[in-house]
């Protein structure tokens, strides 16, 4: 287990969550569930995303209706019982999504240099140069961690396209706060903007 502010971090943000009561949370992630997943999927969890998943695993929300979602699209991930495949797609979706953009001629990432005029070719150099970007870690729907094991504090991510990229919350804890309940639009504070050090996304911040 991570120790000192990442922790703290990590268990706040968890009994915040648990203390709204809007969503299932079962018994959280073992070291080595942690482990297995890790390994698995390729990426470490940043240090308060652990904390917050080994405090509890939440898995819906409390009035979600599974008829409404597509399986890999369910807001939580689900760490342990969750589809490998669903769980790949979740993880994925960042990448994707700019691979969409690519393919259907929306967006060329700045410092990419010119734009191949073969749109195969286009997609080609776009997969090469994001696969090696800094792992984004599904947290809800489209709002994502770094990871990084020995990191704490991220602003949370809401990431929906290239160019469409927004700063949810400053850290976990003041996430949940954003997310579950009617606060206004606070996440647009520029201070949590300029704490954003992720390379490459934090290039696209609204």
């Amino acid at each position: 287990m991570v120790e000192g502010s990442g922790i703290r971090l990590g268990r706040e943000a968890a009994a915040r969550l648990a203390e709204l009561g809007c969503c299932e949370i079962r018994p959280g992630l073992t070291d080595s569930e942690f482990g297995r997943i890790e390994m698995r999927y390729g990426f470490e969890f940043a240090d308060e995303h652990r904390a917050f998943l080994a405090a509890g695993l939440p898995v819906r929300d409390s009035d979600e209706d599974d008829a409404e979602w597509e399986t890999w699209k369910k807001p939580w991930p689900d760490w342990r019982d969750g589809a490998p495949e669903d769980l790949q797609r979740h993880l994925d979706w960042p990448v994707d999504a700019a691979i969409w953009q690519v393919e259907q001629e929306r967006y060329w990432p700045r410092g990419w240099s010119e734009r191949p005029a073969d749109p195969v070719e286009a997609v080609a150099r776009a997969r090469q140069r994001l696969q090696g970007v800094p792992p984004l870690v599904p947290v809800y729907a489209h709002r994502f961690l770094p990871a990084g094991r020995g990191s704490w504090g991220h602003p949370v991510l809401s990431v929906w396209q290239l160019g469409d990229i927004i700063c949810y919350g400053g850290d976990l804890n003041v996430w949940v706060r954003l997310e579950f309940t009617d606060v206004g639009d606070d996440w647009r504070s520029e201070q949590w903007k300029s704490r954003v050090t992720v390379p490459f996304w934090r290039d696209y911040l609204l």
